[in-house]
């Protein structure tokens, strides 16, 4: 089985969007926050985007990834809050830090290269979800 891609969402319309085009396609799909988006919304905002993209799609297969950014303290607050799959870009000797205190909490740290769909200046974001999490030939 392949991994689930990755959509880059900005908005709660665009994690809508790729969670109806992972049902559509019955495909795991892996919502991934703006890149600093922990300092712009916060936690409380991105958990509340992800379970509305939960509730409007329950049969949509996700997990997400909120990027903290440079901030590890954006990366406490965000475990503080529940949030089990983070992003950030800090020194070596602080992620280690960041990482142990993740896994304490049932939680971890994002190293993942993977191509995403960034759905930033998208004008339909249903159909460039629908393109990118089509499996080979089905779209």
């Amino acid at each position: 089985m392949s991994q689930p891609r990755r959509v880059i969402v900005h908005s709660l319309s665009h994690a809508q969007a790729a969670a109806a085009a992972a049902v559509a396609h019955d495909v795991a799909v892996v919502l991934q926050s703006a890149p600093a988006a922990a300092a712009n919304g916060g936690p409380a905002w991105w958990l509340h985007v992800i379970a509305e993209a939960r509730a409007a799609q329950p049969r949509a297969k996700i997990s997400d990834v909120l990027d903290c950014g440079p901030l590890p303290g954006m990366a406490l607050a965000a475990l503080r809050r529940g949030c089990k799959t983070l992003r950030l870009d800090a020194a070596p000797a602080m992620r280690t830090r960041i990482a142990d205190i993740a896994a304490q909490c049932g939680a971890r740290l994002d190293d993942a290269e993977e191509p995403a769909l960034d759905l930033l200046g998208e004008s339909d974001p249903l159909r460039a979800c629908l393109l990118w999490l089509a499996p080979e030939g089905r779209f």
